[in-house]
């Protein structure tokens, strides 16, 4: 719905449009492009360490007398319950934007319960793509320095291309949350002004 604005100013008319959305408000462009921007990026995050997979040839010495022998061993994201977790979040996330992104627009009539239900949901895919990025994270970290305390090995040295695929996915993700949190702060900032 528009809403046409005159104003003068000096002896000068000004005419402004305003288009209602879902919070009541105003459609702001930035509200939808953020929108767009946290789809595509909780969707490449997610395709792009849906679809990481990397085998190696590693030698395994069974007995230091035996020759080592040279087993194929395969990196994927499903074999790590945090990877799962990092997956499944972000399509979550992606099809929540994708869904918020067409309510904001079909939504002509500016109801506010929506608005608010739309925030909240905002709200919590900042939480839920923050804690898959900070379990992804620690695994991450985990097979790329390893830890001698428990005697793991560090991994990254062997599937370079699973540990670089991991680490762009994470950035990813991590900048598709840190927009849900906009837009969060957007909606308080919009209620701040109201009251």
């Amino acid at each position: 719905m528009e809403v046409e604005n005159k104003s003068s100013f000096g002896g000068m008319e000004s005419r402004s449009k305003e288009v209602k959305v879902v919070t009541g408000g105003e459609l702001r462009p930035f509200d939808l492009v953020l929108r767009v921007v946290a789809l595509a990026l909780t969707l490449v995050a997610a395709v792009l360490l849906g679809v990481d997979k990397q085998t190696k040839v590693v030698p395994l010495q069974l007995l230091p007398t035996l020759p080592p022998m040279d087993v194929p061993v395969t990196a994927k994201w499903r074999y790590l319950s945090a990877f799962v977790y990092f997956v499944v979040s972000n399509a979550i996330a992606c099809s929540y934007a994708a869904l918020s992104l067409l309510l904001s627009v079909g939504n002509r009539k500016g109801n506010k319960g929506l608005g608010l239900a739309i925030t909240v949901m905002d709200l919590v895919m900042v939480a839920l793509l923050f804690s898959s990025n900070g379990a992804a994270g620690g695994i991450g970290l985990m097979g790329y320095e390893g830890n001698s305390r428990v005697r793991w090995g560090k991994v990254c040295d062997v599937f370079g291309k699973f540990c670089d695929q991991v680490a762009v996915a994470l950035g990813l993700s991590l900048f598709g949350g840190l927009a849900f949190f906009l837009l969060v702060v957007m909606a308080a900032f919009a209620l701040n002004k109201r009251h």
